[in-house]
């Protein structure tokens, strides 16, 4: 691999927030999950859980409950709002109060026709959901206390209702109440301590199934409004409840950081009499779960430790494979970390503010004193409500950029000694209102801003900035343009791509995707390269397709052109492509191994993936223009330990 100057960067603290609500749609085989901060993240199951989509959030605009229909996304929160997320253009679509005080949650009804809405002055509000829109319906029977939590009957006739000591069955029709479901405070509990009934599921059976603040996991009877069974479950609150499509499988989700699961399964041999019974208890997180979907083949949890857990059934799946694996999402599936090259400096991007860093210096290779250590240069606010969604840094650190939902800032940067003075540019062209992704040039004078259907140009100078053109691809193309003229159309790859990048030697575009596969593709001949063409051919070494983090960077070497550097959150690999390619018996992971023997055998067991494990929970990496490594980490530890403390730690031997 050879030996590099390497710049550890632990200095951005990157924050995730944690997970509020989270629904699955089988249909697309998609994951909504909603943040603290108002983030909305959209992940593709059936893409190797690749984070495609991600809406960015408001000041004091955050989703308490997500809700499908069909392919459109509801959500709502303690603001009072019912919202519609454009998932195309990446933004909120629109807003409808409810006028009811706070939202708890939402949920509709499945012929897709209405939304139930339950709020802080104890209604239950009914929305018909239309083409465009929704529209206020009417009211259910008002109720003394808040509505924490609905669920609707598959028939589409009843609604179960969970509250403040009770669980309320309602006529969806009539829009009385038929029952009332008194639930019990626990043993020891004092008696002015009322019980939240967090969560509720309706069954096709008319069994009810809650969980609430004391612990319990009870099982109704929506007939007669008794209970059937309680199952006490933690000392503390049961936060989630998610039920299987099939209904033979329940999990629940605790502030202790446990998922329970629970299965409708017969307890006798004559197999005649069948009962929910807890089966498997699960630990993954160290906080509260605020968040459960039970979908086929796994359960998905998330909550207050900011990671999504993806935990396989391994009865529903093939054992020792790749669906087998727990899959841990801590970071965004994107790049938050931009690089001056030229400059030595890195721009982070947080979701209020920017931090623009000059990298530090030291003599010689290797764990070496700092001779100058890393200045933060600037810490730039947002303006507005909206959080930023996409930021970028020109190569010779001159010019930024951020965007938000409604508006694109650009700046100029002036370095004068040790001081550095910013500009903002006032006069930008009129179609630049927002963008999903920003680029300067490689020579810093254009910048390109990209939305849901074309990209916009601007040329850069001292003074001013100066609208160029528009370029509008079709939907679901890879296209390369020169000036103002299609240049060519790259092929479609049936995985969603994760990274692309054009190498300044070559021309040639590099790309990888959510699969684990890579692509090199000739922009002069407007073909595959014969090494693309090899590598398909022969096929990607197993354990490489079964890693479980995409690759979110490509950058390459100058000196070099034959290497091409990828990472994930993992590793960092250096693509030697004058190597022979890895076969299915190589050894993959071999840099220690190849540091053991000598230099003439190095040669026989030598293949292109150079990797390099030494980092972890990797962020960024790239290569300055001498030739030194930037490596931006981000260590769990970090992040854990700037979250509150867990209601209850587990001791030895209790």
């Amino acid at each position: 691999m050879g030996e590099f100057k390497v710049h550890r960067v632990r200095f951005f603290d990157y924050m995730p927030s944690a997970i509020r609500a989270m629904a699955f749609s089988s249909r697309s085989e998609r994951l909504a999950l909603a943040r603290a901060d108002g983030a909305l993240e959209i992940f593709n199951f059936a893409d190797n859980y690749f984070q495609e989509k991600v809406v960015p959030g408001q000041d004091s605009r955050a989703a308490e409950t997500l809700c499908w229909v069909g392919q459109r996304l509801f959500g709502a929160g303690l603001n009072g709002d019912i919202t519609e997320y454009d998932l195309d253009n990446l933004r909120l679509r629109y807003t409808v109060a409810a006028y009811g005080g706070p939202i708890w949650t939402v949920s509709s009804n499945s012929q897709g026709t209405l939304l139930a809405a339950g709020c802080e002055d104890g209604t239950v509000k009914m929305f018909e959901i239309m083409e465009e829109r929704i529209q206020f319906q009417r009211n259910l029977d008002r109720q003394k206390g808040r509505i924490i939590s609905l669920s609707w009957h598959p028939s589409g006739t009843l609604i179960a209702a969970g509250m403040m000591d009770m669980i309320r069955i309602f006529d969806a029709e009539t829009g009385h109440a038929t029952h009332r479901l008194l639930v019990e405070r626990g043993i020891g509990a004092s008696k002015s301590k009322e019980v939240v009934v967090w969560c509720v599921a309706f069954l096709s059976d008319h069994t009810i199934i809650s969980g609430d603040s004391a612990g319990k996991v009870q099982i109704w009877d929506g007939f007669t409004g008794t209970v059937v069974k309680t199952h006490l479950v933690t000392k503390w609150d049961v936060l989630s409840l998610s039920v299987s499509q099939d209904e033979s499988s329940l999990v629940a989700g605790t502030s202790e950081g446990t998922v329970i699961q629970f299965q409708f399964i017969s307890t006798t041999v004559d197999q005649q009499d069948k009962e929910w019974v807890r089966t498997r208890t699960f630990k993954n997180h160290s906080h509260d779960v605020r968040a459960l979907a039970h979908i086929d083949t796994a359960i998905v949890s998330g909550g207050m430790d900011t990671q999504l857990v993806v935990r396989p059934l391994l009865d529903k799946v093939e054992k020792n494979t790749q669906e087998s694996a727990l899959r841990k999402i801590a970071f965004p599936h994107r790049s938050l970390v931009c690089c001056a090259k030229k400059a030595g400096q890195l721009l982070f991007q947080f979701t209020e503010h920017l931090e623009l860093w000059k990298l530090g210096e030291s003599d010689g290779h290797g764990d070496l004193p700092l001779k100058k250590k890393p200045e933060k240069l600037l810490h730039l606010k947002k303006k507005g409500d909206n959080h930023i969604c996409c930021s970028a840094l020109s190569p010779c650190g001159g010019w930024m950029a951020y965007s938000t939902v409604s508006s694109v800032r650009l700046y100029r940067l002036q370095y004068i000694n040790n001081d550095i003075s910013i500009t903002k540019m006032s006069k930008l062209p009129k179609g630049l209102v927002s963008a999903h992704r920003l680029c300067f040039s490689s020579d810093s004078s254009k910048l390109f801003a990209s939305s849901s259907h074309s990209v916009i140009v601007i040329s850069l100078n001292q003074l001013e900035c100066k609208y160029l053109y528009t370029l509008k691809p079709k939907s679901g193309e890879y296209r390369v343009l020169t000036t103002h003229q299609l240049h060519c159309t790259v092929p479609v790859h049936s995985s969603c791509p994760t990274a692309i990048a054009i190498h300044p030697v070559t021309s040639n575009l590099v790309m990888a995707h959510a699969d684990q596969q890579i692509f090199e593709y000739s922009l002069l001949h407007k073909e595959y390269t014969e090494w693309s063409r090899k590598l398909q051919k022969q096929g990607l070494h197993s354990l490489w397709l079964q890693r479980d983090t995409p690759v979110t960077h490509i950058t390459f070497s100058t000196r070099n052109p034959a290497h091409i550097i990828v990472h994930d959150e993992f590793m960092f690999c250096i693509i030697d492509q004058n190597l022979p390619l890895p076969e299915s018996k190589t050894l993959l992971y071999n840099q220690m191994t190849l540091r053991s023997i000598p230099d003439q055998e190095r040669i026989k067991h030598s293949h292109a993936f150079k990797i390099c494990k030494n980092y972890q929970n990797l962020l960024y990496v790239t290569l300055l223009e001498d030739h030194s490594v930037v490596v931006v980490e981000r260590p769990l530890l970090d992040i854990m330990s700037q979250l509150p403390a867990p209601v209850r730690q587990k001791m030895f031997a209790t």
